[in-house]
């Protein structure tokens, strides 16, 4: 990466040397009246104006109540700016790697792409990554009745914040300057599913000329939507509706290796039966749409001014959330090296066979429960001298996460399960309900635990450098220090290769890191305001990068405001990609290497990928750029156009799947793809792993453009309307020479829409959100090889949902507010899906099946 002319030596003496005259005496009240300045997320430099050189969406209270969520996902993810990488406890079941966390992607590059800040602050990642290694912010940590406004920077900001800030940064501001009491509750639910939310927060805050104290407590609390309760979208049988067959070959009754053969349970019904002789099995029912879930925290904030000028500020967080997930009953392959002797009772081949495939539907579904506790604590100083603001600050977090399941769970032991075999307790054929002593005998409890922490100490100042021309230039200095660690420890039975049939991650890493940074806003002219801003990094495991940052903002009349900005960034390894141990993953695709060779498993199944970490990566590096103008004519209209662009080099991303495929499933003896004897004079076995790692394999370039309208028009006595717009097109996400916008959950096109009217006492808000149509099954064939680039398959339809809301203010201190989200009952489109994480007929990262949602809220104030 290029390297900026700031040094850390540079940018530590001039913020040591500006911060050393702080003490308690130097302070004196300026009797000149000074104009107040802000900082403004994108920008450490405390303006007077809310607009700066960088994009930046603001979702402010009003908007948050208006869109009647309760929770920040789903809040989150109805924004244009989100985009594939977006993830909720939506579709978690026992394979996933996060569960009962949420997170944010912008621009489609990732959650770990996306910086999540607390009022400007770090925030600990999760203890469990998503998708094995990808380390995120856990949004479902921050309570929405906490939330005074969402301020999304939709522009690349590592010079600013450091790392992860490549697609932006979504920064949440806590409410502050609270005088009495607030009492919030909420309930809803769907008119169809039997899903229920229930919400409660009280809001209490106190304030003299001396300090403020503030405490926010928050719960929240939904039902499980089953799988089973959603009709065509809880199964994996999708050819009645026009899709694929993903039933498992894991089946019960299950099929068995006679001779080197494999045949079909005789019980197994005949419409059941695949043409390698499995008996397939419907999964589908068994997941949660959305897992049951409750969720209680509490934050405090307490400011105290001295004396001398210096205010003292505390901030307190603790957050308990505690979820499900659950997967269908333990599913068993050739991997596991079951067997039925010939003298077991039960057997109807009459000699020892090998159990191929089969599920222990009798011990039932697998089930996590999932704990998750968080706490963030932030002490601090800040004041000003002459004509400098400074603040520093000690930051303390961490986030602990604990998976168990229990015997009653389904969690089945492989080698429990083959004593209980040998003894002809357990009976593995006809599909049998085995007596619940024996299940008893071949289950057994586990506990997967997370724990992550952050340790950070801050000091910056901001305020007028030196005098240029008539003017003066502004600036902002700091430095930081940051410590943290991860570990990922799962029950030692998986370790063990004891458990079957479920995704296991495991990771330990550590590391700290020193920053320094500069920020500069020069008035060339009048109406030209010119940043310059750069950032020093320097971390322990994998050295030290530099990153600059340009920006111009031009306005040459009170109207028009044109803008622009190139910035450097970059991304760490998280400290999972750099601490993983072994951890799988499954996935669908069909073995043709050894369906040529044999006519078997000619299928699409699902096979074991085994992950292990890399510590020899480097960091991923980024450039962007934004051009855009402001059009305000008038206080009651304005809008802005966007053009960005982002680049990322050295993007750390699992081996590409397919070549791996290519170039080492040919070869029985790989010890890449490594596979079972071959039975039956076949030149190949069945795959049992696959071994992979993460690498800095490729790059990506992704852009577009954002628009934003808004219209205020007076009704006279007949009330406000208020109309906003904001929509996002994406025309380009371009990954190792693939385009990926317009395919499979990269839509081009999204947009949200809204209406609010005021009148006297009443409020009513309607929100449109819209999202593009696109491409259906980038991999056309299921083949393991991503073939869109070449293939075209059908679309899956755009979709229109329609939220409206109105609330009614009974008295000042009441207001009651009733509201229906997705009014229509629109259905996710229909989708083939991936053959990975989508099977049951929708694209689960972009649409939401939950259907309509009828809630009501009550308000009072003291």
């Amino acid at each position: 990466m290029k390297q900026f002319a700031f040094t850390p030596s540079l940018i530590a003496g001039a913020t040591l040397a500006l911060t050393a005259g702080f003490t308690t005496t130097a302070y004196a009240a300026d009797e000149v009246k000074k104009v107040e300045r802000i900082e403004v997320t994108g920008s450490r430099i405390k303006r007077s104006d809310m607009e700066g050189p960088s994009p930046v969406q603001s979702i402010s209270r009003a908007d948050i109540d208006n869109m009647g969520y309760d929770n920040l996902q789903q809040l989150l993810e109805r924004m244009p700016v989100a985009g594939s990488g977006t993830f909720s406890t939506r579709g978690n079941n026992q394979d996933s790697t996060a569960n009962g966390s949420a997170a944010v992607s912008l621009r489609g590059l990732g959650a770990d792409a996306t910086l999540v800040l607390i009022n400007g602050r770090r925030v600990a990642i999760s203890a469990f990554a998503e998708g094995i290694t990808n380390s995120f912010v856990d949004i479902n940590s921050i309570p929405v009745s906490a939330i005074e406004r969402i301020d999304i920077l939709k522009d690349g900001a590592s010079a600013i914040y450091g790392s992860d800030a490549v697609a932006g940064v979504v920064n949440v501001i806590l409410k502050k300057d609270i005088d009495g009491i607030e009492v919030n509750l909420g309930y809803g639910g769907t008119d169809g599913p039997n899903y229920e939310e229930t919400s409660a927060s009280i809001v209490w805050g106190t304030s003299n000329e001396k300090s403020s104290a503030s405490v926010i407590i928050d719960y929240f609390k939904n039902t499980s939507l089953s799988s089973s309760e959603m009709g065509s979208l809880g199964t994996a049988d999708q050819t009645a509706f026009g899709g694929e067959d993903f039933r498992s070959s894991r089946g019960f009754p299950g099929s068995f290796d006679v001779n080197g053969v494999q045949m079909a349970d005789p019980s197994c019904p005949t419409d059941r039966v695949s043409s390698s002789n499995s008996c397939v099995f419907d999964y589908g029912p068994y997941g949660y749409i959305a897992p049951a879930s409750e969720r209680i925290g509490a934050i405090s904030q307490f400011e105290y001014n001295f004396d001398n000028g210096i205010t003292a500020f505390l901030e307190m967080a603790v957050q308990h959330n505690s979820s499900v997930a659950m997967g269908a009953p333990t599913p068993l392959d050739k991997g596991a090296a079951l067997t039925v002797p010939a003298n077991h009772p039960n057997n109807p081949f009459g000699q020892e066979v090998g159990i191929n495939y089969f599920r222990t539907v009798d011990a039932g579904a697998r089930q996590w429960d999932i704990e998750s506790d968080t706490m963030r604590f932030v002490a601090g100083l800040r004041g000003e001298f002459n004509d400098w603001s400074w603040e520093t600050a000690v930051q303390k977090g961490r986030s602990k996460s604990v998976q168990t399941g229990d015997r009653t769970q389904g969690w089945v032991r492989t080698d429990f399960l083959q004593q209980e075999i040998d003894a002809g307790n357990y009976n593995p054929f006809g599909g049998t309900y085995n007596d619940p002593a024996v299940i008893d005998r071949i289950t057994t409890s586990l506990v997967r635990q997370g724990e992550s922490h952050m340790t950070s100490f801050d000091a910056n100042i901001s305020g007028e450098a030196f005098s240029f021309g008539d003017d003066v230039v502004m600036m902002a200095a700091g430095i930081e220090y940051r410590e943290e660690d991860v570990t990922d420890i799962p029950d030692d039975q998986f370790r063990r290769g004891l458990i079957f049939g479920t995704e296991a991650v495991s990771a330990a890493a550590s590391r700290d890191q020193y920053a320094a940074y500069v920020e500069f806003s020069i008035p060339l002219a009048d109406t030209l305001e010119l940043q310059l801003a750069g950032r020093h990094d320097d971390y322990s495991d994998f050295g030290t990068t530099t990153n600059p940052k340009v920006a111009l903002r031009w306005a040459p009349t009170d109207e028009i405001t044109v803008r622009g900005s190139w910035a450097q960034g970059f991304r760490a390894p998280s400290l999972a990609q750099v601490g993983l141990g072994p951890s799988e993953k499954s996935q669908f695709f069909k073995d043709n290497y050894r369906c040529d060779a044999t006519g078997l498993d000619c299928d699409a199944l699902d096979y074991n990928i085994e992950f292990a970490g890399n510590p020899d990566l480097q960091p991923e590096e980024s450039e962007s750029w934004n051009v855009g103008f402001i059009w305000a004519p008038s206080a009651e209209f304005g809008l802005s156009v966007d053009v960005w662009s982002i680049t990322q080099d050295n993007k750390i991303d699992q081996e590409e799947f397919g070549p791996i495929y290519n170039s080492e499933c040919n070869n029985q003896n790989s010890t890449v793809c490594v596979r079972l004897a071959p039975t039956g004079g076949a030149s190949l076995g069945t795959i049992d792993k696959i071994y992979s790692t993460f690498k800095n394999v490729s790059s990506q370039e992704v852009s577009g453009i954002d628009f934003s309208a808004n219209y205020n028009h007076s009704l006279d006595d007949l009330g406000l309307l208020k109309f906003n717009l904001e929509w996002a097109y994406q025309n380009k996400f371009e990954k190792d020479g693939r385009d990926y916008s317009g395919e499979y959950g990269y839509p081009e096109h999204r947009w949200i829409f809204s209406t609010n009217w005021e009148v006297g006492d009443f409020n009513t808000n309607v929100n449109l959100s819209y999202v593009g149509e696109f491409e259906d099954t980038p991999d056309i064939d299921f083949d393991g090889n991503l073939d869109f680039d070449s293939n075209t398959s059908r679309m899956i339809d755009s979709q229109v949902l329609v939220d409206l809301q109105t609330s009614y203010r009974i008295t000042e201190s009441a207001k009651l507010s009733l509201g229906i989200n997705n009014l229509f009952d629109e259905e996710p489109p229909f989708a083939i899906g991936d053959g990975d994480s989508d099977l049951y007929g929708y694209a689960s990262g972009v649409h939401n099946p939950r259907g309509r949602y009828i809630y009501t809220k009550v308000s009072f104030s003291f």
